[in-house]
């Protein structure tokens, strides 16, 4: 398995980086799907104008059958939850956890850079912060299985 620097790669190291790839494959492609969509699910919640006239008349229908106290709590976290800071301090960190998700799973497919691939299957395997919540357990867990067979970590350049 250890080649020497500037000699071509030999026929049995191209295999294993061949198998590897197709290994890697299917779960990298999950992990890019799902970061994507959790990407720009975050980026709309960060860009979209929240529109809080129509939040709060909404809201005063449903909050017509508890208390005045209970009513203006509410009231005020809804106003707090849409202010942008509050959208800002919430989808940033998403947006750059799953965009790390994506570009390590880039890397995988590529036999790139194992400490990014591993980086994005643990992050994938975090409920709150990987994608799509739990689902993102299921490539997660896959592509930890498959990056720490001897063979896959060998494939790596």
């Amino acid at each position: 398995m250890d080649e020497t620097p500037g000699l071509p790669p030999t026929p049995e190291s191209e295999l294993f980086r061949a198998k590897a790839a197709r290994d890697l494959s299917v779960p990298a492609i999950l992990m890019m799907v799902m970061g994507g969509i959790w990407v720009l699910y975050s980026l709309f919640g960060l860009l979209a104008q929240a529109d809080t006239a129509s939040q709060m008349a909404a809201l005063d229908k449903v909050l017509s059958q508890y208390p005045p106290d209970l009513q203006e709590k509410l009231r005020g976290f809804v106003a707090y939850s849409s202010a942008p800071g509050f959208r800002v301090l919430t989808q940033v960190p998403i947006l750059v956890l799953n965009g790390l998700v994506v570009f390590g799973a880039w890397k995988m497919k590529n036999l790139q850079s194992y400490g990014l691939a591993m980086t994005a299957a643990i992050l994938c395997c975090i409920p709150c912060c990987g994608p799509c919540c739990c689902l993102g357990l299921i490539p997660g867990i896959w592509s930890l299985i498959l990056l720490n067979r001897p063979d896959v970590k060998a494939a790596f350049t």
